[in-house]
């Protein structure tokens, strides 16, 4: 199983902590946020990381050279359009990696083993995208809806809260088959006029709304964090402390 792992953003919202360094590098409990990525995919597993870089791409390259996790290889892949585009065009970048069965991990999305393992363990499905519930959701959730039986209906930012039915944490799993259709969507909206400023969730729910066959893995209950705010950093501190005392990764 290959991960894809896309963390070719500054995370300017984190300044001044990323003035110099891409927010996948942000030290947690003494590890970068990549590398506890990195060993949470080994832990289950996975095999190989394929990690799409941009701002500061040198520097993920240096801390990767030398990471040894063992069970997985790593490699990086240059996204030269970061600056320019959102996250659809880090997919189209790596749409060459997406053959057989994959994983597609946001790089600022923390996450214990278990929810690797729970992703991927879900029933078979041409795209899984994990998802949580809890009590209210802000303007920067990445909000889902889902029918009875857990299909995914649509996906966003900007969902009626009415509707939603919980959010995505940006980790999701593809067939072999699943992963054809994602590059082939990709391609397509990349060659549209607003195809830059797209995130890849936007192609999913365009997946969803028009094959109605993406699944959903809930991992409620399992510990994750998001790295967008500076607020997040004291929290992923404390979560990735708890990991370590108990011995995750």
């Amino acid at each position: 199983m290959k991960a894809i792992i896309l963390s070719a953003g500054q995370g300017k919202r984190l300044m001044p902590l990323t003035v110099d360094r891409p927010k996948c590098l942000i030290d947690l409990s003494g590890r970068p946020l990549l590398e506890w990525q990195i060993r949470g995919l080994a832990a289950v597993g996975v095999t190989e990381a394929v990690i799409v870089t941009g701002f500061r791409a040198d520097k993920v390259e240096e801390a990767m050279a030398t990471l040894c996790v063992p069970g997985i290889t790593v490699r990086t892949l240059y996204n030269p359009f970061y600056a320019l585009a959102d996250n659809t065009a880090s997919c189209w970048v790596a749409r060459h990696e997406m053959t057989g069965p994959f994983l597609i991990l946001n790089g600022d999305t923390l996450f214990e083993p278990a929810i690797a393992r729970r992703l991927l363990e879900a029933p078979s499905a041409p795209i899984t995208v994990t998802i949580d519930a809890k009590d209210g959701y802000d303007a920067d959730d990445m909000k889902v809806r889902t029918d009875a039986a857990g299909r995914l209906l649509t996906i966003g930012k900007t969902l009626p809260l009415e509707i939603v039915t919980g959010e995505s944490i940006g980790f999701l799993r593809f067939s072999a088959e699943g992963g054809q259709r994602f590059a082939a969507e990709v391609e397509r909206v990349l060659r549209s006029p607003e195809g830059l400023r797209r995130w890849y969730l936007s192609v999913i729910d365009a997946i969803a709304q028009r094959d109605g066959d993406i699944s959903t893995a809930s991992i409620q209950g399992l510990e994750w964090g998001e790295m967008d705010f500076p607020d997040d950093v004291d929290r992923n501190r404390a979560l990735t402390a708890g990991w370590a005392d108990r011995g995750f990764a």
